[in-house]
C-alpha cells in the first residue's frame, strides 16, 4: 500500500484494520490532493478533514461503486458517523447536492435528485440532531431526529416553508456553514423496526413541518438540466420511499472500541 498527497487542508490518515470489512477499496481525493489504492481483505481507510475546528468525514472523496461493505448482521443497521448515498426507490435518483443556489424562494443551495451512481457531491453523513449529540458508530433508532450533512459543501439537509420551484410543494434545500445550522435541520427517520436497517426502505419526515422528503419527478434545466426536484410534502405515498446504498458505514461497537479506534477528542456527532 502507497499514498502521496500535496496539502490542500490539515490531514489525518488513520489505518483500522477490521473496523470495516471489504475485499476491495479504492479511493481518490479532490484533484492534486491525493490518490490512494488499498487491496486486503480487513482494511479501512477513515479520512478525517480538519477545517477550521470542525471535522470533516471523506470530504470531496469519490467513493468507488466497486466497494461493497461485507454483508453481515452487524453492518445491517444505519449508524452515526456513516457515509451514505440515499435512493429514492420511485425515481430511482439519489439524494444530491452541489454550490448551485436556488434563483427563488429562499436562494439556498440547491438540493436535487440525480441518476449518477458515481456522482461524488451525493455522499451524506448521518449526524445528530442540532444541539444534540450521536455517538459515532450508535445504530440511529426508528423515531429519532438526525442531520444529513453534505460532505463536499458542510450544508445540512434542511427544509422550511419557501414553495419549491418546479412543483411549489415544501422547498428543501442545504443549509448552514460548515456542519452546523438550525433546527430546521432536524429529520425524524421513519421505519418499521427498532432501527434503520440498509435494506429497508424509509421515510425522512422534517421535524419542524412535518413534510416528508419527496420526488414526484419534476426535471430542471439548464444549469442542471435533467436533474429532479427533491421537496417536502405531508401525502404519504411512493413518492418519499429512500433506501440506503453506497457508502461506509460505521461499525457499532461499545465505547472502549470506538475510544482505541477514533480520534477522541471528536467522537460525537
Amino acid at each position: 500500500m502507497c499514498y502521496r498527497w500535496r496539502y490542500r487542508w490539515r490531514l489525518s490518515l488513520i489505518f483500522f484494520p477490521g473496523f470495516f470489512s471489504a475485499s476491495f477499496f479504492r479511493t481518490s481525493l479532490l484533484p492534486g490532493v491525493a490518490n490512494m489504492e488499498c487491496f486486503g481483505n480487513s482494511l479501512a481507510v477513515l479520512v478525517l478533514f480538519f477545517r477550521s475546528g470542525l471535522w470533516m468525514t471523506l470530504s470531496g472523496f469519490s467513493l468507488n461503486s466497486a466497494w461493497k461493505a461485507e454483508a453481515s448482521e452487524e453492518l445491517s443497521v444505519v449508524t452515526c458517523g456513516s457515509v451514505l448515498k440515499l435512493l429514492n426507490i420511485r425515481h430511482n435518483v439519489r439524494l444530491h447536492s452541489h454550490d448551485v443556489r436556488y434563483g427563488s424562494g429562499s436562494g439556498q443551495q440547491s438540493v436535487t435528485g440525480v441518476t449518477s451512481v458515481e456522482d461524488s457531491n451525493s455522499y451524506w453523513i448521518v449526524r445528530g440532531r442540532n444541539n444534540g449529540v450521536c455517538q459515532r458508530g450508535t445504530p440511529v433508532k426508528c423515531g429519532q431526529a438526525i442531520r444529513l450533512t453534505h460532505v463536499n459543501t458542510g450544508r445540512n439537509l434542511h427544509s422550511h416553508h419557501f414553495s419549491s420551484p418546479l412543483s411549489s410543494n415544501q422547498e428543501v434545500s442545504a443549509f448552514g456553514e460548515e456542519g452546523e445550522g438550525d433546527s430546521l435541520d432536524d429529520w425524524i427517520i421513519i421505519c418499521g423496526g427498532t432501527e434503520w436497517k440498509r435494506e429497508e426502505a424509509v421515510r425522512l419526515k422534517h421535524a419542524a413541518t412535518d413534510g416528508l422528503l419527496s420526488v414526484t419527478g419534476e426535471q430542471y434545466g439548464r444549469p442542471i438540466s435533467g436533474q429532479r426536484e427533491v421537496h417536502a410534502m405531508l401525502q404519504a405515498g411512493q413518492h418519499n420511499y429512500w433506501k440506503v446504498m453506497e457508502g461506509v458505514f460505521m461499525k457499532p461497537g461499545n465505547s472502549e472500541i470506538h475510544s482505541s479506534t477514533v480520534v477522541q477528542s471528536h467522537t460525537e456527532l
